[in-house]
């Protein structure tokens, strides 16, 4: 696997390529950010003392904050930069364990489709499967992303 950070139209994609992210620590501002950007306090997020009781022994991650740190290591990984024409959505989407403050995570991602589509005259279809694990190789969502990424000839 090897680190890019080479922006890719839709012609330099490959079933089967793969890349890697630099990692990233989460922190307090992250947690606070997501919840103040979405308006979700939910305690075992925002409380320490309520989520120290809780399941985890500790505050966690939202969810869908997770998803959007994901998508942030697909812009980070500089793949898809001024190529990406769209995010179409997922097939799939788990998120598998749960992400503490101060854990640091990461992301791997492999193509695993690539298709033409008529709907968009300069721009076609990628999908990635997306693996982001934990300081520790936990797994810590996994799910695939689809985007439409403009071809070579279309904007320069």
């Amino acid at each position: 696997m090897a680190y890019s950070y080479e922006p890719h139209h839709w012609e330099d994609f490959e079933v089967g390529q793969t890349f890697e992210t630099v990692g990233r620590t989460v922190t307090e501002s992250d947690f606070t950010l997501h919840s103040m950007f979405t308006g979700d306090w939910t305690e075992l997020h925002s409380n320490a003392e309520y989520a120290e009781d809780g399941p985890f022994g500790a505050r966690v991650a939202h969810g869908p904050m997770t998803f959007t740190l994901a998508t942030g290591f697909v812009y980070r990984s500089g793949i898809v930069e001024r190529t990406v024409y769209a995010f179409l959505g997922m097939n799939y989407m788990d998120v598998n364990e749960p992400v503490f403050m101060d854990d640091t995570i990461s992301m791997e991602m492999e193509v695993t489709d690539k298709k033409e589509i008529d709907s968009v005259e300069d721009a076609d279809m990628v999908t990635i499967d997306t693996v982001v694990t934990n300081q520790d190789d936990v797994a810590v969502f996994e799910g695939d992303m689809k985007f439409l990424i403009y071809n070579r000839d279309a904007k320069e």
